[in-house]
């Protein structure tokens, strides 16, 4: 432990433990961690619903036609469907599980819209997850990349996360002068916002959130062991979860930071139609 003594000042004796201070930074950089991952994992929620109540709105507004709006938002959505359900397929097929017809024609069931669909034979619960989470997985990765690679997300939301809103300003200006900006924009669009699992993928739910519960305890854990004095390996292993954590919120900013424009699109796409028409949208 290197500690040193300094002199009385104003009659108090500073006490310099550079272990102790580095412990406390570090804790101190999880806890802020840990806020963001609730934060961007709940706002992603909030805008996969949204968008999707939305977007049928919409469609349903230009269409009149409930079948017709149907298709309108499946052929939007396509790209994402299409990767959502072959991923499905190819780890299945990675796992030795035999797979029916790929379907990516929507349709409705009940209430709800089925937009793709693959038959898996049943299997064991470990299997199954791992097929459900699959659209997840090469999702996340895709948008990573695009993010990382073409848009230049991770400068970003590393500025937005420390509040440093003019460097956040001149990355997004950068981003929108890539070329090909709206295509690439497009793409991680509806893979972003096809690739969480659906009402059919039941069986990912629960490893997901199981990662979740675990990393959150992880980090908890950490929080509570750097509030004393850490250790070489606690410390190393509080910056490999908080890594782990952070590439989730790169990828969670990443989908919110591109989904804006079509967010504020939809709506106002909404708003516009509604008074053309002399309707009011309502949800059930």
């Amino acid at each position: 432990m290197n500690i040193c003594y300094t002199p009385f000042i104003n009659g108090i004796l500073f006490l310099n433990d550079t272990s102790v201070l580095n412990s406390a930074i570090l804790g101190m950089g999880v806890i802020i961690t840990i806020a963001q991952l609730i934060v961007v994992l709940g706002l992603l929620l909030w805008a996969d619903r949204w968008l999707h109540r939305q977007l049928q709105g919409v469609m349903l507004l230009i269409a009149n036609d409930p079948e017709i709006a149907l298709w309108l938002y499946a052929l939007l959505l396509f790209p994402g469907v299409c990767l959502h359900e072959v991923s499905h397929a190819v780890v299945a097929a990675i796992l030795g599980v035999k797979i029916g017809r790929i379907n990516i024609f929507p349709k409705r069931i009940g209430n709800r819209i089925q937009l793709g669909f693959v038959p898996v034979q049943e299997t064991d619960f470990l299997r199954a997850s791992l097929i459900g989470a699959a659209p997840l997985l090469s999702g996340s990765a895709v948008v990573v990349a695009v993010g990382h690679f073409v848009f230049g997300t991770p400068d970003v939301v590393t500025a937005l996360s420390i509040g440093d809103w003019f460097a956040a300003l001149r990355g997004l200006r950068a981003a929108f002068n890539t070329p090909d900006v709206w295509i690439w924009a497009y793409l991680v669009f509806t893979i972003g916002n096809t690739m969480l699992p659906s009402r059919s993928d039941v069986h990912a739910w629960p490893i997901l959130i199981g990662v979740l519960i675990v990393l959150g305890a992880l980090l908890s854990f950490c929080v509570i062991g750097l509030a004393g004095e850490g250790t070489m390996l606690l410390n190393g292993f509080s910056y490999f979860l908080t890594i782990t954590a952070r590439w989730i919120i790169l990828l969670g900013g990443s989908t919110l930071l591109i989904d804006m424009p079509f967010f504020i699109t939809i709506f106002l796409a909404k708003i516009v139609i509604e008074y053309v028409k002399g309707v009011r949208l309502e949800y059930q």
